[in-house]
């Protein structure tokens, strides 16, 4: 038995902490999720930042977005949200199935609004909007003002 599925049978649950176009496009992050027993993703800007400018795979959608005058975060989101909802649709089976425990992709606001209460909210609330899928993860900077953003979040039902 694999080292993962060992992991899976004493409950334990095995996050990837990376996302790329590659990963996805390869068919690599299904094959971690059907073979390696992984139940869920995380990711931040310094994992998609690496992720673009070491993949030519981004190339073509940078290039439309800028076309369209895209730039800065607006673009940054535009490629991320593109990779994380491809991500969380792989790993819906396996939220509906553990009944939300495990199956959750993760996508962090821009760390440039850890100290603003009403931006982080509402940045909160487009990025899980625009993904429309009910098992992304919304990460908010645990500073004195992410707090609030945190707590309204969670109660307006974004995770």
């Amino acid at each position: 038995m694999k080292a993962t599925q060992l992991l899976e049978n004493l409950g334990q649950s095995l996050w990837l902490d990376n996302i790329t176009r590659d990963l996805l496009d390869s068919g690599a992050l299904q094959h971690y999720i059907d073979e390696m027993s992984v139940t869920g993703l995380t990711s931040n800007p310094t994992i998609f930042d690496h992720a673009i400018k070491s993949s030519p795979a981004y190339d073509a959608s940078i290039r439309d977005a800028l076309s369209k005058g895209k730039a800065g975060e607006e673009l940054f989101f535009d490629l991320a949200l593109n990779d994380i909802t491809r991500a969380a649709d792989l790993f819906r089976a396996i939220y509906d199935r553990t009944n939300t425990v495990d199956g959750w992709v993760s996508l962090e606001v821009s760390p440039l609004l850890a100290h603003d209460t009403a931006s982080t909210l509402a940045a909160a609330k487009q990025l899980f909007a625009r993904a429309a899928r009910p098992n992304l993860l919304i990460k908010i900077p645990g500073t004195k003002e992410g707090l609030p953003a945190i707590e309204e979040a969670i109660f307006s039902g974004i995770s």
